[in-house]
């Protein structure tokens, strides 16, 4: 009996790494490798949320909602071709807005339907608010979506936390208002879930943290959705200027800064998986997690092409050919790698002592310190100790400290510094003297010793490098 039951756990732990194997969202593992495509053809929403403004034309943001252009589901599927042809290590695509995939249902599932056909070795996503999961249930599980992000903000029955968040939700034909709206969304979302879990789809739970308003709650809301079996739970921290035209950012509300963010984190890591490599992309993202390269790939280029060309141009075969050198690439980083990453270890699991220490990384892309400090708009942060280390988060900046030959000689670094200001090691592929000074500032220790070498190898020998972890000793 307890064979059986282990081979089929080993069976299940096999098919769920095969779905994320290369889903740069679902697995952190993946998302220096891979690179996924938001499709913008679901324009409707069907709840109004204080955080959220779809704004469209709009490059220079980039967050939940915003895209530059909308696509029907025909040109959403050539675009999927044209990018995917051109970026072939290309694995997912999602809709994610700029509304409700699910408030658009006949866009969003034409999509699919010809992605299948003209695309078959890529996955499908969708992104909802949960308010539709039952309605649709039979057409996600008719078109194979294995992925599906369900946005939870809280898991309080009276409504009293939700009527903060949503002033109102559209259901079956009827507008509800302040705390019944909030309950009858909770009730749809928790519905929903429990059938894609119970259809062995792989749901990952998404959470603003709105600062003053939902932190506490979030620790509820984590504890629910393991309780559920949600593979992974995502914690957004609040994207708030009166610029972005939401209603939060107009009221004075806040974004959650990184010391928040990783308070709460850290508070919600009680067994549910967490995500901790988000970065909150647009609704027309193109490549790597981390980079947008959607101004790169006009509709001019492909809307008139025919399937045929741009299935032509996608060439799968190619495509699988990239993604074998990838996988083994792979292969050689774990190598490498050993056993310095814990995901979701305790400080005494990661240190000696229970102390440990941060550490940024800059990196361009393929798990390797090879972004130099000049150019760099984001900083991965990990948590080290003389045992191992864990990611904690990525933390992005406006604006890089170089600005290329256009901007030469003006150097803003109070941003970085700022973001930076916890962290204990820099490890950079390349540093100049007058940042590095800067940064010594703050104490700062900035190692380029480690250039073009495997992250997560070189964050623990670092640590080691430049920090004495003493075991306590017993009275």
């Amino acid at each position: 009996m307890s064979c059986s039951c282990t081979h089929e756990q080993a069976k299940l732990q096999e098919n769920i790494l095969k779905k994320i194997n290369n889903h740069p969202c679902y697995s952190q593992n993946a998302h220096q490798h891979y690179a996924r495509i938001h499709v913008a053809i679901a324009p409707a929403c069907n709840i109004q949320c204080n955080y959220c403004n779809r704004k469209y034309d709009c490059s220079n943001e980039s967050r939940p909602g915003v895209t530059s252009c909308r696509l029907t589901p025909q040109e959403a599927v050539k675009k999927v071709l044209y990018v995917g042809g051109s970026v072939k290590q290309l694995s997912v695509v999602g809709i994610a807005g700029p509304g409700d995939a699910l408030a658009n249902p006949k866009q969003t599932f034409e999509t699919f339907a010809l992605l299948q056909k003209y695309a078959p070795d890529i996955k499908l996503c969708l992104s909802t608010n949960g308010l539709n999961i039952e309605k649709y249930i039979d057409e996600i599980l008719k078109y194979n979506i294995e992925h599906i992000t369900v946005t939870l903000n809280s898991v309080d029955e009276s409504g009293k936390m939700g009527a903060k968040i949503y002033p109102w939700v559209y259901y079956e034909g009827k507008r509800y208002k302040g705390e019944e709206a909030a309950r009858v969304l909770l009730r749809q979302q928790l519905r929903g879930i429990e059938l894609l879990v119970k259809n062995d789809i792989l749901v990952k739970v998404n959470s603003v943290l709105i600062p003053d308003v939902n932190e506490e709650e979030l620790l509820r809301v984590s504890k629910k959705v393991k309780e559920m079996g949600v593979f992974i739970f995502n914690i957004m921290p609040l994207i708030s200027k009166p610029e972005h035209g939401t209603r939060f950012g107009l009221d004075g509300v806040k974004s959650a800064d990184h010391r928040l963010f990783m308070k709460v984190q850290e508070a919600c890591e009680t067994g549910v998986k967490l995500m901790r490599h988000c970065r909150q992309c647009r609704a027309d993202a193109v490549g790597l997690l981390g980079e947008d390269r959607s101004d790169e790939f006009f509709k001019k280029e492909f809307a008139d092409k025919s399937f045929e060309e741009l299935q032509a141009h996608y060439n799968i075969n190619k495509r699988r050919e990239t993604h074998e050198k990838i996988e083994k690439w792979r292969d050689v980083l774990r190598a490498a790698n050993e056993r310095a990453l814990r995901a979701e270890a305790q400080k005494y699991e990661l240190s000696s002592t229970g102390e440990t220490k941060l550490i940024a990384v800059t990196s361009a892309s393929n798990g390797l310190i090879n972004d130099h400090f000049g150019s760099a708009k984001e900083f991965l942060v990990y948590e080290a100790g003389d045992k191992a280390i864990k990611f904690i988060m990525s933390r992005r900046v406006e604006t890089s400290y170089c600005k290329g030959p256009a901007g030469c000689g003006t150097y803003v670094i109070d941003e970085i510094k700022k973001v930076l200001s916890d962290c204990d090691i820099l490890l950079t592929q390349k540093i100049g003297e007058c940042p590095r000074k800067e940064l010594d500032s703050i104490k700062i220790i900035c190692d380029e010793d480690y250039a073009n070498e495997p992250i997560e190898i070189s964050v623990l020998k670092a640590v080691r490098k430049h920090f004495s972890f003493e075991k306590l000793q017993a009275c």
